[in-house]
């Protein structure tokens, strides 16, 4: 007697539970931002796919990292703000430095993701400040925390649910706990070039004003985040590769979400299907072929930015174009740093292995 549903069941894996948990999470951050009045329904469902993770503890443990580095990002910057957004100098050195400690504490320290978003939130609120000097900060900082909150207590709703559930049929990898790496010099001459490239775009918006600031600062410290073994002596080549991939991933979900924009930007259960569906895809090309998972990470993204508005009713393509234009200022002004420093560390390398002028005579 053939067994149609327990045939469908065998071929269900813990990589496709994960797909839908990520979908189940994003489209509850959803609801939850709505029901708490967020003002960026978007990074509710950004921190609803970023947090979740196959077992209830790890996400957990990532949601706090999270809200830590959030809260403490945006309060430095609610503190300085008054101080440096007038005065570009001040505020391009302000962006150096921050940028500098995070990243470098991002790649070498166990709490990475704590690092990570401490940096991104402090970038987010002087820059949003400096290109919308009407916005008032508390309350703009307020709404983040408030959207980051959603994403992880839906995340951890629907984690502590598959744990009990699904995951006892399908379990998940536990990530490896992570380790610091100590002092790494070529870790902090890596970050030390992101600084760099956030200072350079603060100048860059103070001649000519810059679209989507903010979201070049992020594509700056996004690319420029790589595990210690992966810097070497030049970040050019891998940081070059991570531009490329988010170019991709980030056109791809841009395409797909723009497709159902036109089918059905009246349609919000069509265009909520689609964003489980986009999300599901993205995950399923992130949990492939490791040397290309950032790929489907930022094809994610992009379908979040596009089919998850503030309102349904206000579906417009401009949040994806503006993402794209973001990483195209963001490589304009890193790419540069990254060679003058590739140069620079290809001299440095020359004469540390030229011969003396003592041994040059003896041949």
């Amino acid at each position: 007697m053939p067994r149609p549903f327990s045939s469908l069941l065998d071929r269900v894996t813990p990589r496709t539970i994960d797909e839908l948990e990520c979908a189940l999470s994003v489209l509850g951050a959803i609801l939850l931002a709505h029901l708490l009045g967020a003002t960026h329904v978007s990074w509710a469902a950004f921190a609803g796919y970023m947090v979740m993770r196959g077992h209830a503890a790890e996400t957990l443990a990532r949601g706090v990292l999270r809200i830590v580095g959030t809260v403490a990002g945006g309060l430095i910057a609610l503190g300085s703000a008054p101080f440096i957004v007038g005065y570009w100098p001040a505020a391009a050195a302000a962006l150096a430095l921050m940028g500098t400690i995070s990243l470098y504490a991002a790649i070498t320290s166990r709490r990475s993701y704590a690092w990570l978003f401490f940096g991104l939130t402090y970038a987010m609120v002087v820059l949003d400040k400096i290109e919308h000097p009407a916005i008032a900060l508390p309350e703009f900082v307020q709404t983040r925390v408030l959207e980051t909150l959603a994403g992880i207590a839906a995340s951890l709703i629907v984690s502590l649910a598959s744990t009990l559930t699904l995951r006892r049929r399908w379990p998940a990898k536990r990530t490896p706990a992570a380790t610091g790496a100590g002092w790494h010099g070529d870790s902090l001459r890596h970050a030390l070039q992101a600084g760099v490239a956030l200072a350079l775009l603060v100048a860059l918006n103070a001649w000519i004003p810059v679209p989507a600031l903010a979201q070049g600062a992020i594509m700056i410290m996004a690319v420029m985040l790589l595990p210690v073994t992966g810097i070497g002596s030049s970040g050019l080549a891998p940081v070059s590769q991570r531009i490329l991939q988010r170019m991709i991933g980030c056109i791809g979900g841009a395409l797909f979400a723009a497709f159902f924009l036109v089918a059905g930007a009246d349609n919000m259960p069509l265009l909520l299907g689609a964003t489980a569906i986009g999300v599901m895809l993205g995950r399923h090309l992130e949990n492939g072929d490791p040397t290309h998972r950032y790929v489907g990470t930022q094809f994610t993204l992009a379908v979040l930015v596009m089919l998850v508005p503030d309102r349904y009713d206000q579906l417009v393509l401009e949040p994806g174009v503006e993402r794209l234009m973001a990483i195209f200022i963001g490589m304009a002004v890193l790419m540069p740093v990254l060679l003058v420093g590739h140069m620079l560390r290809g001299r440095h390398a020359d004469e540390a292995t030229a011969p003396s002028s003592g041994e040059s005579g003896g041949v």
